[in-house]
């Protein structure tokens, strides 16, 4: 458990740690010189038959907020400490406020000092602090008069201390990746670069691969201590030092990351939900500059209110924070808001969207609201009933910080439809019903009025159903359908299945014709309007042909509009492998390929991208590579077919 201690500067909380704990956290020469807490210490109190307390000593001057903002990073409860000679000071509310805004709800208040002041001062500090604390998120808190120097007050708060201890044991977090940020990096000699921080999701081990979340620096985990002394793990919720190898300590600072490297993302720009406080002079404008606590990072950012309009104190309105530089937040994290001299507490909020696009678009408040939602299965369920635009599930996860198990709870709990191979987008079923009665229709419609051609090309077919849909998505979505026996896929075109479109003897007429004249051209590959021209046959007519003749598979359409035999691309095949033999490494460039088929540049990148789209070829940079089965890929194929039809209802793709 850890605990931060709160409030105004030389109220007693440096010397309340050190009567509970017996440990100093003033550890700079500054710290001792001046007697005030300048940045932020820490210490362990034992807690019998559990894991302990972490105490993390914040200072109370108010130009030392920011090391104040660090060091209440990720904290489970706060003490907040008034003295009872001074009673609450301007410190005391701006700490107060500043926990409200984290949404730190377990804590307790300290009135220190009291062997200085009669009992009736001590009752009136401590109704004063309760007056403050009604409506905050402390308003449960109980209330300790205590007192460092002759002890009085301690063993009540003490036992306080261990019943929250044993109430908060469980740090397991299974649904989220590790992350950690940084607020303080060191080296120890024979060890190292070590960092210190609190576990915000997850658990770490040693040997783990973790990743410097902005750099991108991949490191592992040498060893791991909680409470100063060797453990097997960290998780949620519990203070931890790693020792990091390959990473020097000049590196890594306050206000990094250390995450999992499935964890690892930065952003500039994020959806908000933001609160200004009540005490605050004036409403929060658009555009206004301010400087953002986040994790324990401090870096300047503007805010962009909702419709520009200003967010007045003691109000809340959706916003977007623009960062000046990247930073690493996700879903759910706390901030806090200052003004841009750092001088006071603006407000703060979380983050909703940690992706959001820096234009604004109309949707943008409608998803803010969905991210309010406080589960990822509520999240994901909004997110299904926005638009027809899916949701893109690898980008979800991210945002949420799901486990594969976690993602695949929330996918079952909604009864979200994932197309694709990659589990790239997730549809409601409500919406694939929709698709699959509109995709029925519109083959059927097609079949109308081009009763001769073999089938609706798949991308004709997304246009007119599913426009805002993932084109492979819908690839998927289709492929579902005719695994379902719903409708037929060869070849990128779809049919119903009762559809004939045998050929006629004009039709075998015509492919002696076309096949010549493809054949003829070679790699020189002709457009689908030059081809109809030396055939002296109308576009449309033609373009109906070959979509049917593509069923057969002795021809590919390898581009809108152009069309190209089958035989001619397994020639093409066979140069880009003997290319690929012959060149150093085993690669080659678009320049290499062109001059070895002898066509045009634009010709042959149009051969590439196809070779690359159907497997062929594996694109790095600018060279390629055949792959070893690239013969596979240029094989006539037809879509497999099986199983039975239901209605109005698309499989997906696994």
């Amino acid at each position: 458990m850890i605990i931060a201690m709160a409030g105004h500067v030389d109220h007693g909380k440096t010397n309340l740690v050190k009567a509970i704990t017996g440990t100093d956290t003033d550890r700079l020469p500054q710290e001792k010189l001046r007697g005030m807490t300048i940045d932020i210490g820490f210490a362990h109190l034992a807690v019998p038959g559990h894991e302990g307390i972490s105490l993390i000593d914040v200072p109370g001057h108010e130009r030392f907020t920011h090391n104040m903002l660090a060091g209440v990073a990720g904290i489970d409860a706060a003490l907040l400490v008034v003295a009872a000679d001074d009673g609450i000071m301007p410190q005391t509310m701006e700490h107060l406020e500043i926990l409200d805004l984290l949404g730190v709800s377990h804590g307790a208040v300290v009135i220190t000092k009291t062997d200085r002041v009669a009992s009736a001062r001590t009752a009136c500090v401590a109704d004063a602090v309760r007056h403050a604390l009604a409506g905050s998120t402390l308003r449960q808190a109980p209330v300790f008069p205590a007192s460092c120097a002759t002890g009085a007050g301690l063993p009540a708060l003490l036992a306080w201390l261990n019943d929250e201890a044993a109430r908060q044991q469980n740090h397991a977090d299974p649904d989220h990746f590790f992350r950690m940020p940084i607020d303080r990096a060191f080296t120890v000699a024979g060890s190292g670069t070590v960092v210190t921080g609190t576990v915000q999701s997850g658990t770490v081990e040693p040997g783990d691969p973790l990743a410097i979340a902005l750099t991108g620096r991949r490191v592992r985990v040498r060893g791991l201590q909680r409470h100063g002394l060797a453990a097997g793990y960290a998780s949620r919720g519990q203070r931890c030092a790693l020792n990091l190898a390959e990473v020097e300590t000049a590196e890594v600072a306050r206000g990094q990351w250390v995450v999992s490297a499935q964890a690892q993302s930065a952003t500039s720009c994020f959806g908000a939900r933001v609160r200004v406080l009540a005490s605050t002079r004036q409403a929060l404008a658009h555009w206004t500059p301010v400087h953002l606590h986040h994790g324990t990072a401090d870096v300047l950012a503007r805010i962009a209110t909702a419709g520009e309009a200003p967010i007045a104190p003691g109000q809340s309105a959706l916003a977007r924070i623009i960062t000046a530089q990247p930073i690493h937040a996700l879903h759910g994290d706390r901030f806090i808001l200052r003004d841009n001299g750092a001088h006071h507490t603006l407000g703060g909020g979380m983050v909703l969207d940690p992706f959001s696009p820096r234009k604004r678009r109309r949707r943008d408040d409608a998803t803010a609201r969905v991210y309010e939602r406080p589960s990822a299965v509520g999240v994901l369920a909004g997110l299904l009933e926005l638009g027809e635009n899916g949701v893109r599930v690898p980008a979800f996860a991210r945002a949420l910080n799901l486990t594969p198990g976690a993602l695949a709870a929330a996918v079952r709990a909604t009864r979200a439809i994932v197309l694709g191979r990659q589990a790239s987008v997730a549809i409601s079923p409500g919406l694939a019903d929709a698709l699959t009665v509109r995709a029925i229709a519109a083959v059927r419609a097609f079949h109308t009025h081009h009763p001769r051609a073999a089938g609706i090309p798949l991308r004709e077919l997304a246009a007119q159903v599913a426009p805002k849909l993932d084109d492979a998505a819908f690839a998927a979505f289709v492929r579902g359908a005719a695994d379902r026996r719903l409708v037929a896929l060869s070849n990128d075109v779809v049919s119903l299945r009762t559809h004939d479109s045998a050929a006629t003897e004009e039709d075998e007429r015509l492919w002696r014709r076309v096949r010549a004249a493809l054949a003829a051209s070679g790699a020189r590959n002709p457009p689908l309007a030059d081809l109809a021209a030396s055939l002296r046959i109308g576009e449309r007519v033609l373009l109906d042909f070959l979509h049917r003749k593509r069923r057969g598979g002795e021809i590919r359409c390898i581009a809108p509009r152009r069309f190209c035999l089958r035989d001619t691309l397994a020639a093409l095949a066979n140069t880009a492998a003997a290319l690929t033999r012959e060149s150093p490494g085993n690669e080659f460039t678009a320049s290499e390929f062109r001059d070895a088929i002898g066509t045009g540049r634009g010709l042959a990148i149009l051969y590439l991208e196809y070779f690359d789209q159907i497997g062929v070829t594996r694109r790095a940079g600018d060279r390629r590579r055949v792959t070893s089965d690239y013969a596979d890929h240029l094989r006539p194929a037809e879509h497999a077919l099986s199983g039975n039809a239901a209605p109005g209802r698309a499989s997906v793709g696994k």
